[in-house]
């Protein structure tokens, strides 16, 4: 869809934040607030998800925000940042190389979720001094809420403290602040709205054009809430004020990567874990606690990114519990950063086409295009999102229909219980309800029990393709 291409809100104003919050659009980012010069706009609201609270109406807000259908999607962005990349994929965008595998040197590997790439590109742009300060997600070091927040580290010790992936809400707004404060140069590490947000940004604001160095995405599946790391403790049998800390993937190298470990680390020093299978929410797929907007999102792997970075969720990969990962890289300059040290031994990385990409990551892009067509599908109040992808249902099976429908209704009603039972400080009232949601999720997704069974006698496709489901994996 041309950005060129504008949609009126229904009262024929211009966009606000309020209206896109109230559409289901907000992600949380806090670009918006960073542009309005609204200090400390940005707070947790009632669900445990980052809304911006400023009565300002930021100046570009139409273009600025990343689910706004006025803005520049991400093909225009691309187009305009990566103008002679060797290579263009419908799913994963303009590119110049691709790469599967992990880090050689050092702990970066050990330390991270996955293969450690991640935090090994934001320790070289420093070290090779590309970049000044690193801007990525770190745990508060202070007793406070939130658990995580964006800093801006300028040392390698302190960006690998950052290492770990991180299920949980944080917003741009203070670390934008910094960059235009502070002059250097700057990376960021963010999922893939808010890499877009800042490009957005970028093209209304120069100084933080000229400081905004590279962008390093993080392929995502949906953000979620608070409430997430609150009900895991909740189900470990403690309250959320007596957690420290939180490893959402505790990495055992004897088991499969995406087997997946959420590990507490409790105020007393104890520490609390159990598989995520073992939660009444722990089926990414199913949605729990996920961000409205994320349903409305069409960028699985950060198009808009210079490299971004996932896990290799298929074989043999996906049972190496030493954690892979898959790389794409869009900037000319990385990609000789990469290939040197891929020559240097340091990175163990192999080649592979956009294909290649796409399988690993098989459940997101199922979700986001073709679950996307069908949610666009469906009448829906406030501002229309205008997508890459059209607007369709034909052609799905009745099952795979109420698979996506399903996922809709846990994503919005696993805030509200969860609210419930925090005010009258009940946690089974969720935990019940969540138990059967999964019940009633996995029997329609994956004919278990008798649930899948009767869901197999009305509707016996498992896909509107024919395919088998794999959606429980972290990209579903």
């Amino acid at each position: 869809m041309s950005s060129n291409e504008r949609l009126t809100p229904r009262d024929g104003t211009s966009l606000a934040p309020g209206q896109m919050d109230a559409s289901g659009l907000c992600i949380g980012c806090g670009a918006c607030m960073a542009q309005s010069g609204a200090a400390a706009a940005m707070r947790l609201d009632h669900f445990g998800q980052f809304k911006p609270t400023a009565s300002r109406h930021p100046r570009g807000f139409d273009e600025l925000c990343p689910f706004s259908p006025d803005a520049w999607n991400e093909d225009d962005i691309a187009r305009e940042r990566f103008a002679s990349a060797r290579y263009s994929d419908p799913h994963i965008g303009r590119f110049e190389a691709a790469y599967v595998g992990y880090v050689r040197e050092r702990t970066f590997r050990t330390d991270g979720s996955s293969g450690g790439m991640a935090s090994w590109m934001a320790t070289s742009l420093l070290e090779e001094d590309l970049v000044d300060g690193v801007a990525h997600v770190v745990p508060r070091c202070e007793d406070s809420k939130p658990l995580f927040h964006y800093r801006i580290s300028r040392t390698a010790e302190d960006i690998r403290a950052g290492a770990k992936s991180r299920y949980y809400p944080v917003e741009l707004s203070a670390v934008i602040n910094e960059m235009r404060r502070c002059p250097g140069r700057y990376a960021v590490v963010g999922i893939p709205c808010f890499i877009k947000a800042l490009h957005l940004l970028c093209r209304q604001d120069p100084l933080l054009r000229e400081r905004l160095a590279f962008t390093l995405g993080l392929f995502c599946g949906h953000m979620k809430s608070t409430r997430f790391v609150e009900s895991i403790a909740w189900q470990l049998g403690e309250r959320i004020d007596a957690v420290a800390d939180v490893d959402f993937r505790l990495k055992d190298t004897g088991r499969p990567a995406n087997w997946y470990t959420a590990h507490l680390v409790m105020k007393d020093g104890s520490t609390r874990s159990k598989d995520w299978w073992h939660l009444a929410d722990g089926d990414w797929g199913a949605g729990f606690f996920q961000n409205a907007a994320c349903n409305f999102c069409d960028d699985v792997v950060a198009e808009t990114a210079d490299i971004s970075f996932g896990d290799a969720w298929v074989e043999p990969y996906a049972s190496d519990g030493r954690g892979t990962n898959v790389v794409v890289v869009r900037s000319p300059l990385l990609r000789s950063l990469v290939d040197r040290a891929r020559n240097e031994g340091r990175l163990e990385l192999q080649e592979v086409d956009s294909a290649f990409v796409v399988r690993t990551q098989a459940a997101g892009f199922r979700q986001r295009r073709e679950g996307l067509a069908f949610r666009l599908s469906r009448p829906r109040r406030g501002v229309t999102p205008r997508k890459r992808v059209a607007p369709q249902k034909a052609g799905l099976g009745a099952r795979r229909m109420a698979i996506y429908w399903l996922r809709t209704l846990v994503s919005a009603q696993s805030h509200r219980v969860f609210r419930l039972a925090r005010i009258l400080h009940w946690p089974q009232i969720y935990i019940r309800w969540a138990s059967t949601m999964l019940a009633l999720y996995q029997g329609v997704t994956y004919s278990r029990g008798w649930i899948g069974r009767l869901a197999s006698r009305i509707c016996p496709e498992t896909t509107g393709s024919g395919r088998t489901s794999s959606d429980d994996g972290p990209g579903a």
